[in-house]
């Protein structure tokens, strides 16, 4: 994957990058909702003909500014192609990006508010996903300050052809992969890979892959890049292991 130039945008420029080069690349842009007087975007891209369904979304805690950055990246290169139908959700949080904060203005973490919805960012995310079909995977990208290595969670109830390896395949190219017995306090079951309990009703709050695994796809991952590394680091692991997921999906 090329390198990456990377800063830190505010979310309005960094999402009036997402307007402007939708379109050059095919994509509709939906616009869903607005806070702090951002709004809040959504690219599909309906490629014709029996093609996989792929959703991947960014910006949901503001403190990780490296996803939103990794999926511009991703769509400036032109990697959301005719391979499969995009649904990309970029900035799900401005206000928190903004003030470089987990949380919302509101002190919510939106990554944990999708069961009982209390926040405006949520309520009209799930409204729009309500109206899209379901997707044959989902990819929410993240970063970790407290990891040393890139990992990911998958949930695969039906015990689906896991794609876990490539990723983190892919983002070994650019990052260590966590290593111990433990990652974020859940046991690992190989290096950089979760496979946590992934039913809703054992879950009191759900993060937004849990309830895209209740509502609208049964292969979710979850992918985590270490905050202690540079941007661009972070930025080319995301990217390096999105297109791990996608090449091996649509192998």
């Amino acid at each position: 994957m090329p390198a990456v130039k990377a800063s830190a945008p505010d979310p309005l420029a960094l999402v009036r990058q997402f307007e402007t080069l939708a379109p050059a690349r095919g994509f509709r842009l939906e616009h869903f909702g607005e806070t702090d007087g951002c709004p809040l975007v959504a690219l599909t891209k309906r490629t014709p003909g029996p093609r996989p369904r792929i959703y991947l979304s960014a910006g949901i805690h503001g403190d990780e500014p490296a996803p939103p950055q990794a999926l511009l990246h991703l769509l400036e290169r032109g990697i959301f192609d005719d391979r499969a139908v995009w649904f990309l959700v970029p900035m799900l949080n401005p206000s928190g990006y903004k003030l470089r904060t987990r949380e919302n203005a509101d002190g919510v973490d939106l990554n944990r508010d999708y069961k009982d919805v209390r926040s405006d960012e949520i309520a009209v995310h799930v409204r729009w996903l309500s109206h899209q079909p379901n997707f044959d995977l989902t990819l929410c990208l993240h970063e970790d300050w407290e990891s040393q290595g890139f990992y990911l969670y998958e949930l695969n109830p039906d015990g689906r052809p896991t794609l876990a390896d490539a990723i983190v395949a892919g983002a070994a190219r650019h990052s260590p992969i966590e290593q111990g017995p433990l990652i974020d306090g859940r046991p690992s079951e190989a290096p950089g890979i979760i496979r946590p309990v992934d039913d809703p009703l054992m879950r009191e709050n759900w993060p937004e892959a849990i309830y895209l695994r209740r509502h609208h796809c049964r292969l979710n991952y979850t992918l985590e890049t270490p905050s202690a590394t540079p941007i661009k680091t972070r930025i080319n692991t995301l990217g390096a292991a999105v297109e791990a997921a996608i090449a091996a999906l649509c192998a």
